[in-house]
């Protein structure tokens, strides 16, 4: 369990709800005292469930499920979702998937919703938004896709590429209004939600 006392330069502390290194990395950024914890709650898409729809299902789950354990805590929840032609793609886990989503988005434009969710329980706060990233492959070869993949192993990338590493040579655009949002967590959203909680930015 994280410890959530109040530092001394915030009113509130501040929780990251979430286990991912890369949104830990980036909220890194903002220079703020924080925890994590893990949002304990059910991921599986419900039927018929949207990918953005489920990205921003997930984040204010995952927010609220942390606030409800630190009601005091202002949370920050995220979730993305790779979105192929209406197709929701989550993290591969293996290599296989990995190659089998890659190879299904090779010379597409593919979107990456990145939801975001701040609650406070205790003051009432609950605010969110969602960064839409679009993507276009190249028209990667299988021996392009191996290569990357064992160089770079992104089993736990949604969509099978860490656009921050080797993964933005698989690429031939990026169009975006926040580039930190296709890493996991838009930061300029991020500090725009939590100066509206009361945190002081910068």
């Amino acid at each position: 369990m994280p410890d959530v006392s109040p530092p001394s330069s915030l009113v509130r502390p501040i929780i990251l709800g979430s286990t991912s290194r890369y949104r830990r990395e980036l909220l890194q950024r903002l220079r703020l005292p924080f925890t994590a914890a893990a949002p304990l709650i059910d991921e599986t898409p419900l039927p018929a469930e949207a990918p953005q729809q489920l990205a921003e299902r997930l984040a204010l789950a995952k927010a609220r499920a942390v606030a409800a354990v630190y009601p005091d805590a202002i949370v920050i929840g995220s979730d993305q979702v790779c979105d192929l032609h209406g197709h929701a793609l989550g993290k591969p886990g293996t290599h296989a998937k990995a190659v089998a989503q890659l190879q299904a988005m090779r010379g597409h434009s593919v979107v990456f919703h990145t939801a975001l969710a701040v609650v406070c329980q205790h003051s009432g706060f609950c605010q969110s938004h969602t960064s839409r990233v679009t993507v276009q492959f190249r028209n990667l070869s299988d021996a392009e896709i191996e290569r990357y993949l064992q160089l770079d192993q992104p089993y736990d990338c949604a969509g099978s590429a860490k656009s921050e590493s080797l993964g933005i040579t698989l690429l031939d655009a990026i169009h975006s209004d926040d580039p930190t949002a296709l890493i996991g967590l838009p930061l300029i959203a991020t500090a725009r939600l939590l100066r509206q909680a009361g945190v002081p930015l910068p």
